[in-house]
């Protein structure tokens, strides 16, 4: 069911995109009075799926679903119409239209791609505001895996500033970002009291944006085991375990937070007689259970959301509306940032590329519309900044080409806007495949 729900968003997503690019080119055509002899959601080879005729555009969904398209008459597109480029130019086509309209047809979709991206940021923080948990809220410092621990982090560590910044919101995306973006190079803990400058090996930037560390957290709130729920079928529902109970040791050794009973426990193993400890509104007792075959008992803590306070700020629409562009803005900067990582090595091509599969994976697996819109906006942002790419079959290649045109006062040739567009073409779907291809090895190696 999961899958079928990231699916369906994923279609739904790339739909709503596909259509209002594709409308960016279209309303300027028709404007300018150019004829638009087709508008497809999705491509179609040899047959569509649904297809109706208004005038003189052709409207349809095709069967593949790898974007869409707008047919324009008099251009050299992905539909290679030769034929029509050897009959004298029309008044109606895009060729016999001047150099600066042509360029504002086909910037029309990026166009729409930023301010869709922009304007579903900004609703947003209009709709749902903008939550976050302050730094200041985690008591007891955090909780870190591996990764964080290999960067010098440690179990009760808080966080105080990274490369000079001080940390006010927490989260460990915004360490992330700052090691992979930014190239920090240091972060300041608190530690027993002190603080503690700790070096950002570089190597940790390609650790980072490796596809297999994607979405590992590097650290969470540390917490203490106050119990939330039983989980049915284990074996702590036949004991005498109850929610708000706080779990304070395990075989007489005290464990005051979570993640040291979890360590633990674990180190204990399966089908093990263990005693626990628990406070029970001020009263100490000890329970005997087995764990079971995996080595678990069954216990749920209260999570971060509930022990914590987060904090909310609300947006007018005056307000989300400019923040909207900041967000937007700010993650096409990083996107650059990261682009430039990548000339320099310090980013594999190969760990952050990703096709269909990479894409899917960016929705949840329940079904919230504040995480589909903000997933929509992203990929918004991102099919406006690859299609600027200035790879000729692509807007950016047609603008290239265009600006090239008004600057010199030469239009390239047809023929030599038929082999730019072929050549385009076949490196786009070179692209698609190896992108899809490494989806496809990453999903066997799992």
């Amino acid at each position: 069911m999961g899958v079928l729900i990231i699916i369906l968003q994923l279609i739904l997503s790339l739909s709503i995109l596909v259509i209002l690019h594709e409308l960016g080119h279209f309303l300027p055509a028709k404007w300018f009075k150019t004829r638009v002899e087709k508008f497809y959601l999705f491509f179609d080879p040899w047959f569509s799926l649904w297809k109706t005729k208004k005038g003189e555009t052709e409207y349809g969904v095709g069967w593949l679903p790898l974007g869409g398209y707008v047919k324009i008459s008099g251009m050299i597109d992905e539909s290679m119409d030769t034929e029509q480029m050897k009959q004298p130019p029309q008044p109606w086509e895009f060729r016999s239209k001047p150099a600066w309209q042509r360029l504002i047809i086909m910037l029309g979709g990026v166009t729409v791609n930023f301010i869709l991206g922009f304007l579903i940021f900004a609703m947003i923080f209009l709709v749902w505001g903008e939550k976050y948990l302050p730094n200041s809220e985690v008591q007891y410092g955090i909780h870190v895996d591996s990764i964080a621990y290999d960067m010098g982090l440690r179990n009760g560590d808080h966080l105080v500033s990274i490369n000079g910044e001080p940390v006010d919101r927490f989260s460990d995306r915004d360490l992330l970002r700052a090691i992979v973006i930014d190239n920090a190079r240091q972060m300041v803990v608190q530690r027993d009291g002190q603080e503690v400058t700790l070096a950002i090996d570089p190597r940790f930037v390609s650790v980072l944006s490796s596809n297999k560390n994607k979405g590992a957290i590097l650290f969470e709130p540390r917490i203490p085991y106050f119990v939330h729920s039983i989980a049915k079928g284990y074996p702590a529902e036949q004991a005498d375990i109850q929610p708000n109970d706080r779990i304070v040791s395990l075989n007489g050794t005290p464990t005051t937070y979570f993640d040291q009973f979890y360590d633990r426990i674990k180190d204990i193993g399966p089908d093990q007689t263990v005693t626990i400890g628990l406070e029970r509104e001020g009263v100490q007792k000890e329970i005997t259970l087995e764990t079971n075959d995996k080595g678990r008992i069954g216990v749920y803590p209260i999570p971060p959301a509930d022990l914590f306070e987060l904090k909310t700020i609300k947006y007018s629409l005056a307000e989300a509306l400019p923040k909207g562009v900041t967000a937007g803005i700010g993650f096409l900067s990083d996107q650059l940032k990261a682009f430039g990582q990548m000339f320099r090595g310090k980013i594999k091509a190969s760990e952050s590329l990703g096709g269909f599969g990479t894409i899917a994976s960016l929705f949840p697996e329940e079904w919230h519309w504040e995480s589909f819109w903000r997933v929509t906006a992203i990929l918004s942002l991102i099919l406006g900044f690859m299609n600027l790419l200035p790879i000729p079959a692509l807007d950016g290649g047609h603008v290239l080409f265009l600006l090239y045109e008004v600057v010199s006062g030469r239009k390239p040739s047809d023929k030599f806007m038929e082999y730019a567009t072929i050549a385009g073409f076949v490196l786009i779907i070179g692209l698609v495949l190896y992108a899809n291809g490494l989806d496809i090895l990453r999903w066997f190696h799992k």
